[in-house]
């Protein structure tokens, strides 16, 4: 029940035996895409979720926890129904959505405005990174511009000069562009958005094989990163182009794409193989419990779970100040799969950045591996707008 509150008849039970009050169950909210080809994407984070809260018997912060999920089905009208439900008659304590960018800015204002805690596993879009940040809004993922202006780092030590951009047309597409633009220091030798949802690049692939370009840096999460990397490859192109990309290869659509992704290049802030001790944990319980391997939503979900059994536990399980509530999350006391992770003053987590590329295990399933390091304790480009 929302601020976990006690009962009267429970209070009143305490006062008269001498006995504490104790707190009622926490109750998480999540709004992610579990419909069409996106799915993958919203099923990795509910995973992600369930695996840590069965890790804690089912408890986040000693409290007995309840997870309701909910599908926006993509639509912004339905993300914003499924939200209010949660807050007004599930009357939860916590909103953690969502997979898509539109789908967070159609869910933010009903959620922050009753005074809901609202942490994204995924979409960190620029909207409410600087000047619209909220005090009750966190993300645990990236600020979307991020992963691309670590890619053109990339594309500045590969030494490419020119690179053709494209992205679908929604808030991460466009901040995925600005990103990219923003660090490489080449020339983008044409830069394409597409419909959110596109499923044939024979126009766009035709432009990127006339045009002067020696690199494709591209956005194309899901079902579109899928049918992009399979045109691409049946078109030729990988002989003569290099091909990078944020959330385009990944481990929600190398299932599809198989070996015509293999070396392709990516920017992100983790890897399943990469070698620490809380991720080897991490990615092999994971992987037995679910039987895929885990992608950057899952990691993202799963270190969601963490923060939040870490603020409940520092409070007591005690949620009625929503003052403590914010300093116990920014306090990000937990150990993040990533590595190092702290917030940021707008909420944005300050993490590091690598270079990806994607492999082919022994047992003929398909990852992004570990290159190298970008750059470390990295800061959003717009955390300096936000006045919290």
């Amino acid at each position: 029940m929302k601020n976990l509150r006690t009962s009267l008849s429970a209070f009143a039970l305490c006062a008269a035996t001498g006995t504490a009050a104790m707190a009622e169950d926490l109750k998480i909210g999540m709004v992610v895409t579990l419909s069409g080809p996106p799915a993958a994407l919203g099923q990795q984070i509910v995973d992600g979720f369930q695996l840590a809260l069965d890790q804690k018997d089912g408890m986040l912060g000693g409290q007995k926890t309840e997870l309701v999920v909910e599908d926006d089905e993509l639509k912004p009208d339905v993300a914003l129904l499924k939200a209010t439900s949660l807050v007004e008659r599930e009357e939860v304590d916590i909103v953690v959505g969502t997979v898509f960018s539109n789908m967070l800015q159609a869910i933010f204002k009903p959620v922050v405005a009753s005074e809901t805690f609202l942490i994204s596993p995924n979409a960190g879009p620029s909207t409410f990174a600087g000047k619209n940040c909220n005090p009750f809004f966190f993300a645990t993922s990236y600020q979307n511009n991020q992963n691309a202006e670590v890619s053109g780092m990339i594309a500045n030590d590969q030494g490419f000069t020119n690179v053709f951009a494209m992205a679908p047309n929604y808030q991460a597409g466009r901040d995925n562009m600005v990103g990219f633009k923003q660090t490489f220091e080449g020339t983008v030798t044409d830069e394409v958005f597409t419909p959110l949802g596109h499923q044939d690049f024979s126009a766009e692939l035709a432009r990127l094989s006339t045009s002067d370009a020696e690199a494709l840096f591209t956005f194309m999460p899901g079902g579109m990163g899928v049918r992009l990397v399979k045109q691409f490859d049946a078109a030729g192109l990988s002989d003569s182009l290099k091909f990078m990309s944020v959330f385009t290869t990944d481990e929600t659509t190398l299932p599809g794409q198989k070996d015509a992704a293999v070396g392709f290049l990516a920017a992100g802030t983790w890897a399943p193989d990469m070698d620490t001790e809380a991720n080897n944990a991490f990615t092999s319980a994971f992987e037995e419990k679910y039987g895929y391997i885990p992608g950057s939503y899952a990691m993202q979900a799963y270190d969601t779970a963490n923060l939040i059994d870490s603020a409940v536990a520092k409070l007591g399980g005690d949620m009625s100040d929503k003052d403590a509530v914010r300093a116990a999350i920014k306090a990000a006391d937990f150990s993040s799969v990533r590595g190092d992770f702290a917030f940021n003053n707008n909420h944005y987590p300050i993490q590091d950045f690598h270079m990806l590329k994607v492999a082919k295990r022994d047992d003929g399933k398909f990852h992004t591996s570990f290159v190298n390091t970008i750059v470390e304790d990295y800061e959003d480009s717009f955390h300096e707008e936000c006045q919290m």
